[in-house]
């Protein structure tokens, strides 16, 4: 699937229906699924529907054994054993940003093409 044409919204709906689908192949109702987390079946039923907070999904994956999802929602990052020689152990904390002037998005403001030109 990609994600990358959808709204937020239908993104979160998406991650709500998988994890849905987790809970009835392991046969079990959404009120035994809120229960287990804590949660009212209402508060599930809206995870479903893509309006959880994050801890909500995290605890419904941890309830369903399925916690190792999120490795591969957001994998670990390896830096290259001569960047972590250069940062001696140190755990990174700021990113500097870019150098060169120029905002990474194009709205085409600072080109200098006639118009009516598309080349």
């Amino acid at each position: 699937m990609n994600f990358d044409g959808m709204t937020d919204q239908a993104v979160a709906a998406e991650i709500g229906q998988r994890i849905d689908q987790l809970r009835l192949e392991r046969n079990m109702t959404q009120q035994q699924i809120a229960d287990a987390v804590g949660l009212s079946r209402v508060s599930y039923a809206k995870l479903v529907a893509g309006q959880a907070k994050f801890a909500n999904v995290i605890a419904v994956l941890r309830a369903l054994d399925q916690l190792a999802l999120l490795e591969s929602f957001v994998p670990e990052a390896v830096f290259s054993p001569l960047e972590q020689l250069k940062m001696k152990g140190k755990q990174r904390q700021r990113a500097s940003g870019s150098r060169g002037g120029s905002p990474s998005h194009d709205d085409g403001a600072g080109d200098n093409k006639p118009e009516g030109l598309d080349w």
